[in-house]
């Protein structure tokens, strides 16, 4: 089926439950919505956050929304941002697919009583896939703990990390450009401080958490200047965190910038050499699709106003956001990519002195080791690492994770927890993974889901009745370890590995210490 057939805009205005009597309300800014409950947890859905970034406001920043009058129904999702297929990944959404797609979900007990902490998913997906909108991060379990969780959507590929001369040329010279996306998760920020009150929710206390490129973007989000102040806790599963972004519009040596990249794309996309703003808008969505952006290559921007520096140079300088933060990674993320293998990912020794990559092998116990492991400790491990050491110095509280659980059922021969698997235990929600879970996941889920939210609560995620999380600052290197026969605090895994990574990223990029 194509694309185009597939695109629709969110439904605005549908009919409420039989008995819309008893469905709950919430007035916010621009009108009444009218949501669902089941189960203890009132829901809200396809609630807008921005105006829809349609026709002339593609590639803008994102607009206010219009206030409309009469009740809203909120009983459905919205239509997913438009991304390629996602290959099985259970964090997307189901379709419609459409640009009209700013919008997020609330969750929240019922009764609202009090004001309750607030936690807001960013999901991942490469920066090209996902939705705040699949069943996987449906609220409700967390919700029964006593916060509001609100997930988002925003835009994703070239639709929302973009940038061409063109557009450059028609734009008012003050106007942030390139990194839509990350614009669309500040103003969703903006939103829920602005009414997440009437949802039971503390705009003073705002938890940010993202898996894979939600986590990449939790950490960009705290050194991004529009968002200081939008939430007070943090947390990154999986977030990278040595990532370099490419400029907007300035060439680097191995690192095309924005406005190239676009029009290289431009080019392929054999539009005319002298393409007008005007006509990459009247470009079809599914255009934009083919060949798919590299998440590396094309969808990490230093726009100068959104963001004005990459992650490990911003926290090697203190000017990340102040506040409690979690950060973690899983025990064989991308087990399955080899470090000679031609992606995005791949290529992972190319820098790598004869050195440094004998003493790694060597490390590992031998290449099969080091095969297996490499690319995910020189994209995950060392920098949440690195990560952890320079918030802490900062003086910020820190606590590290590494998830180890594997189902008896698990398909794949990981050898370990593979990239994303911790998500529905985060969420409470293994019903969503599709194969038999056992009652040691269940306790799993239960206890991540309780210090997660715990950590949403008062900024420090241990409780009564659940192992002690040492503080990272407090023991060095350490972390708490989620694994099958519970959670186990220990010392970080394989340091004398990390260490050399470490000392390779040293050399090649002294400026993020």
């Amino acid at each position: 089926m194509m694309l185009t057939s597939l695109i629709a805009a969110a439904v605005l205005m549908t009919a409420p439950t039989d008995d819309p009597a008893n469905d709950p309300r919430a007035r916010v800014a621009h009108g009444a919505l009218v949501g669902r409950s089941a189960d203890g947890v009132e829901a809200f859905k396809g609630i807008p956050y921005a105006a829809p970034p349609v026709g002339p406001m593609r590639w803008r920043p994102p607009a206010p929304v219009e206030a409309w009058s009469g009740d809203r129904d909120a009983g459905t999702d919205g239509a997913i941002c438009i991304q390629p297929p996602s290959n099985g990944d259970p964090g997307v959404g189901p379709l419609p697919m459409s640009e009209d797609c700013l919008t997020l979900n609330v969750w929240t007990p019922e009764g609202r009583a009090g004001a309750l902490p607030v936690m807001v998913w960013i999901h991942g997906g490469g920066y090209n896939n996902g939705s705040g909108t699949a069943a996987l991060y449906d609220g409700s379990k967390l919700a029964r703990r006593g916060v509001v969780l609100v997930s988002i959507n925003y835009r994703l590929g070239r639709l929302g990390f973009f940038d061409h001369p063109a557009l450059a040329a028609e734009r008012p010279v003050d106007e942030p450009a390139g990194n839509y996306g990350v614009m669309d998760q500040i103003a969703a920020l903006e939103w829920v401080r602005d009414n997440i009150a009437a949802f039971g929710g503390d705009p003073a206390n705002i938890t940010i958490f993202g898996e894979s490129a939600g986590g990449a973007a939790v950490t960009q989000l705290m050194i991004a200047p529009a968002a200081r102040g939008l939430f007070h806790k943090a947390v990154v599963q999986s977030g990278l965190g040595r990532q370099q972004s490419a400029e907007l519009a300035l060439d680097r040596p191995g690192r095309p910038s924005a406005q190239t990249l676009g029009r290289n794309w431009a080019r392929g996309a054999r539009l005319p050499a002298a393409v007008t703003a005007e006509q990459l808008r009247g470009v079809s969505a599914e255009q934009f699709l083919t060949p798919a952006p590299a998440f590396y290559g094309e969808n990490l921007i230093v726009d100068g106003r959104v963001l004005t520096e990459d992650v490990a140079e911003a926290f090697a300088a203190g000017r990340q956001a102040p506040v409690p933060l979690i950060l973690g990674t899983n025990s064989a993320e991308f087990w399955w990519i080899r470090p000679t293998e031609n992606s995005a990912y791949g290529r992972a020794e190319d820098a790598l002195l004869r050195s440094e990559h004998d003493a790694l092998v060597e490390a590992y116990g031998g290449p099969e080791g080091y095969d297996a492991h490499i690319v995910s400790d020189v994209i995950f491990n060392e920098p949440v690492r690195h990560l952890s050491r320079l918030h802490t110095r900062a003086g910020h509280p820190t606590w590290l994770y590494r998830f180890d659980v594997v189902p008896d059922s698990n398909p794949e021969p990981s050898g370990g927890a593979t990239h994303a698997s911790e998500r529905p235990y985060v969420f409470d929600n293994l019903h969503t993974v599709g194969r038999p879970l056992g009652e040691r996941d269940d306790r799993a889920a239960k206890a991540m889901a309780a210090y997660w939210t715990t950590f949403a609560r008062s900024g420090d995620p241990n409780g009564e009745g659940r192992p002690a999380w040492p503080e990272f600052g407090a023991v060095r290197d350490g972390l708490l370890e989620f694994t099958n026969d519970g959670p186990v605090a220990k010392p970080m895994p394989f340091p004398e590995r990390l260490d050399i990574i470490e000392n390779f990223y040293a050399r090649t990029r002294p400026w993020a210490r």
